[in-house]
């Protein structure tokens, strides 16, 4: 294994972990506003989270000082069911009480994304600190070892300069993303996998395996949330 081990919790179903992390992430953001008067959350996109997202609107949430930010996004077209915000927007936006000047989505419609890249960073660095530190960020897991848009193979990977940076082509799009340095400075990171086909991209993250993008997150402040299908259990 390299570094510490990844602290774990198995669920029994999808349903379950769903809702577990939706209660660690209310109590995450009351700790957050309790400590330092707001709570930046980083959420990730992907067909898992939806679900702890419902759930989440349903927390006991101080919804007036919690900032929602993007893993990554798809540069695809506004409103298109591609755009993880779309998802986003009707599982948790559209259910809470969220002030609009608090939702940050990554501005991918602007036609320099690098440009828009270097704002979103600006952005984050405004509500967060500079450098950004993120209160909490939701991280999912591919089943090729991706996470956030960090993908096997593309440069964003030695991205050490720059917060938000911009990927190559994947699954037919580019994508705007947080990098490893804005990972590592995360007070929590929060995955969250279900599913048997993530199976052995979970044992590979567990393991520390920097063979694959997943295993190069910062370890020392992370929890994996899975179902019993993921996990092998």
């Amino acid at each position: 294994m390299s570094g510490p081990e990844l602290e774990t919790l198995v669920l029994a179903d999808a349903a379950a972990a769903a809702g577990r992390a939706a209660a660690i992430l209310a109590a995450e953001a009351r700790a957050a506003v309790e400590a330092r008067g707001r709570f930046a959350l980083a959420l990730s996109g992907g067909s898992t989270p939806w679900a702890m997202l419902r759930a989440l609107a349903g927390e006991p949430v101080p919804w007036p000082q919690l900032h929602v930010f993007q893993s990554d996004e798809r540069a695809a077209p506004a409103g298109s069911d591609e755009r993880n915000w779309t998802h986003l927007r009707e599982a948790l936006l559209a259910r809470a009480p969220l002030p609009p000047a608090q939702l940050h989505p990554m501005p991918v419609d602007d036609p320099s994304l690098e440009a828009a890249a270097a704002r979103y960073a600006d952005e984050l660095a405004r509500v967060a600190g500079a450098p950004p530190a993120l209160d909490c960020v939701h991280l999912g897991l591919g089943s090729d070892g991706h996470t956030a848009s960090l993908v096997p193979g593309d440069p964003v990977l030695e991205v050490a300069d720059a917060d938000v940076a911009v990927t190559g082509v994947y699954a037919g799009w580019r994508r705007m993303t947080l990098t490893y340095p804005a990972l590592a400075r995360a007070r929590r990171i929060l995955w969250l996998v279900t599913g048997e086909g993530k199976r052995d991209a979970l044992a590979r993250l567990r393991r520390g395996d920097p063979g694959v993008p997943a295993g190069r997150v910062r370890r020392d402040r992370a929890l994996v949330i899975a179902d019993r299908a993921a996990a092998g259990a």
